[in-house]
């Protein structure tokens, strides 16, 4: 940890896109659409993707508007760039179709925070608990849950829960501390959270914030709570688009994963992204996000490997509570 007379780590900054300036592909970009095209696989892609994934990508987004596109899609290979649950996702989803992820070790320390068996035993002790499950987690801990969410629907689902019910939020403590404070609704809290968007301090924020003085500092709510309660403006990283979009500010401070200043600064045209530093460095990448590579990717495509499997008794166990999501969103 650096002491108070330390200066921060230097911010990264993504200058604003010059539209007119061509973004060619490169050779194994090209490779990847090709061997997408010959197996008419879709590629799903997360918004903490590189940016280079992101390119060759059907679509980017968030957990909430990839599972969409993972239960719609007609292709006949479904491709997940992001992590290991997120893959699990698209194959319980769309059961009928192979779903690969470029690397299978590619976890989440979030996910890991809460084993099905704990949660389990939770609610043997616990009978008659209603179980609100972040998407961030197993399919294992689905099975097990009532209804999932999404850190740009939580507010939302939560909001439709019986209001007779006891609620246990799982796995992000911090996300659920805002959807609780949002809703006005008592909720049980699992201990857990995302080791990268616990890095942010006050300390550095008000460091930066200082040097970009009027930009708002945009903040994920998987942020802990002192962080959260000086943004600006806390939201999904779906939102955070339409936000910086809509925003009069040239310049936007963004306290979330490195990969979404990518698609902001494709997609919000002649802005400034000042990527949020921590601690220890002037950005903040997810090491379990960034196992994705375009050669992995190539090498998944070529391949047909490796291939996301799902128990059928669990993918049957946590679809309910996953299209009970996607109705509730609608």
């Amino acid at each position: 940890m650096h002491s108070a007379t330390e200066l921060p780590p230097e911010p990264l900054v993504f200058a604003p896109l010059d539209p007119a300036a061509a973004r060619p592909l490169s050779p194994l970009q090209e490779e990847i659409l090709r061997l997408k095209r010959e197996r008419r696989a879709v590629i799903l892609a997360h918004n903490y993707q590189v940016d280079e994934i992101q390119q060759v990508a059907d679509f980017v987004g968030d957990s909430l508007g990839l599972s969409y596109k993972a239960a719609e899609t007609q292709a006949d290979v479904v491709v997940f760039c992001g992590v290991h649950f997120m893959a699990e996702t698209a194959k319980i989803v769309n059961p009928s179709r192979p779903v690969l992820l470029p690397d299978l070790a590619a976890g989440c320390s979030l996910s890991e925070s809460c084993p099905a068996a704990e949660l389990a035993e939770y609610k043997r002790a616990n009978p008659g608990v209603y179980v609100v499950a972040y998407i961030n987690c197993s399919a294992e801990v689905k099975a097990l849950s009532d209804v999932i969410c999404t850190s740009g629907n939580a507010v939302k689902i939560v909001g439709n829960v019986p209001a007779d019910r006891e609620i246990l939020f799982v796995p992000d403590q911090n996300l659920g501390q805002w959807v609780a404070k949002q809703t006005g609704r008592a909720m049980h809290l699992w201990p857990g959270s995302c080791y990268a968007h616990v890095l942010y301090s006050v300390r550095v924020l008000e460091t930066v914030k200082a040097r970009f003085p009027g930009a708002p500092l945009v903040a994920h709510p998987e942020c802990v709570e002192a962080v959260r309660d000086m943004a600006d403006m806390v939201c999904s990283t779906e939102k955070m688009v339409a936000y910086c979009a809509e925003s009069p500010a040239d310049t936007f401070i963004i306290a979330t994963e490195t990969g979404m200043l990518n698609r902001l600064r494709r997609e919000v045209a002649g802005k400034r992204f000042v990527a949020a530093p921590t601690e220890h460095c002037g950005c903040n990448d997810c090491r379990f996000m960034k196992m994705n590579t375009l050669e992995k990717l190539r090498d998944c495509l070529a391949a047909g490997t490796p291939e996301v499997s799902v128990p059928e008794a669990t993918l049957e166990a946590a679809r309910a509570p996953i299209l009970r999501m996607l109705e509730w969103s609608r």
